[in-house]
């Protein structure tokens, strides 16, 4: 065991540094200039030499690859370095104040679609073809069908014209911001959005692995003794059933960047989505290529988990 986790670490440390090397390069490959950003708006004339100058303040003067030894080596003691865009701001500090929001966002949406999704999936699983079935099949369908961003635009629009119109006097539906996030409600419309997704994938996928795990030999046999129908699930089918949700939590996890940077521009939410498209549109090195670094470790650290969790959830599963 202690042997395949040092493998996968020294893995995954290769593929941290092949995507930050990646990142570097695309990223400068980008058009236009930091240095004129750093200026700001407005017609500002300056000279040549103090151009040089600002790119000597920021390190742009140098050589591409020792720029990148230079961010690397910054990295590794944990000094992200500084904003090119908002001056004077740590990159961590930035960083640091968006991930908060995202954990919260995503935490709470996958809690909440765990909490439907596996007892709907278990469900439509064992009352196959029945009406429960179908309903859950076109939700599902529907909830993976919608794209976030449409329903995300829809919401607004009904919280923003229609709802305090209809529910302004209730205490809570009332209250919720249609975008912005000044406080708790600011959550409930992008977790609604996240949730939706989330549960509908995780609902047909144990619907299908409950269906795959009924017809198993081990479950017929312990039918075949006269165990109850509560105790073959709970003991035999649900707990090997939920290794293919375990692979999509783990999937979800790794990617939450991919899941919430829509849903973070829409509704105006400052979080990790959010400072990543803000910082490519201007060109905040530091910022892009810190936050891909952190999304990649994260990805390391949740594939090694989750095949981690094989073993306790099945213990069948070796690893040698």
């Amino acid at each position: 065991m202690l042997t395949y986790i040092a493998r996968r670490i020294l893995q995954g440390v290769v593929v941290i540094v092949l995507i930050s090397v990646g990142t570097f390069v695309v990223i400068r490959l980008m058009p236009g200039d930091p240095t004129y950003l750093l200026l700001g708006e407005g017609e500002i004339r300056i000279s040549e030499e103090q151009m040089e100058a600002i790119r000597a303040r920021w390190g742009l003067d140098r050589p591409q690859h020792e720029q990148f030894f230079i961010w690397a080596w910054n990295l590794l003691r944990g000094d992200f370095g500084d904003s090119l865009i908002r001056k004077g701001i740590p990159v961590r500090q930035m960083i640091f104040e968006a991930i908060p929001v995202t954990a919260i966002l995503n935490v709470t949406s996958l809690a909440l679609a765990l909490l439907v999704a596996i007892p709907a999936g278990i469900i439509a699983g064992v009352r196959r073809n029945s009406s429960f079935d179908y309903s859950t099949a076109v939700g599902s369908t529907l909830g993976v069908a919608l794209p976030n961003f449409w329903l995300a635009l829809m919401l607004i629009v009904l919280f923003a014209l229609y709802v305090p119109r209809w529910f302004g006097d209730l205490p809570l539906i009332g209250r919720i911001p249609p975008f912005g996030l000044k406080s708790w409600q600011g959550y409930i419309l992008p977790v609604l959005v996240l949730t939706t997704e989330q549960m509908a994938v995780l609902t047909r996928v144990m619907r299908a692995s409950t269906l795959e795990v009924l017809t198993q030999d081990y479950v017929r046999t312990a039918y075949a003794k006269g165990l109850p129908n509560m105790i073959v699930l709970v003991r035999h089918a649900v707990r090997n059933a939920l290794l293919p949700v375990v692979t999509v939590i783990g999937f979800r996890i790794a990617f939450i960047l991919s899941g919430t940077i829509v849903v973070e521009t829409v509704f105006a939410i400052p979080g990790i989505g959010r400072l990543f498209t803000d910082s490519i549109f201007r060109l905040d090195y530091q910022v892009v290529q810190s936050l891909v670094v952190v999304l990649a470790v994260l990805v390391v650290v949740v594939n090694l988990l989750t095949d981690l969790t094989y073993a306790i959830i099945d213990p069948r599963i070796r690893i040698n």
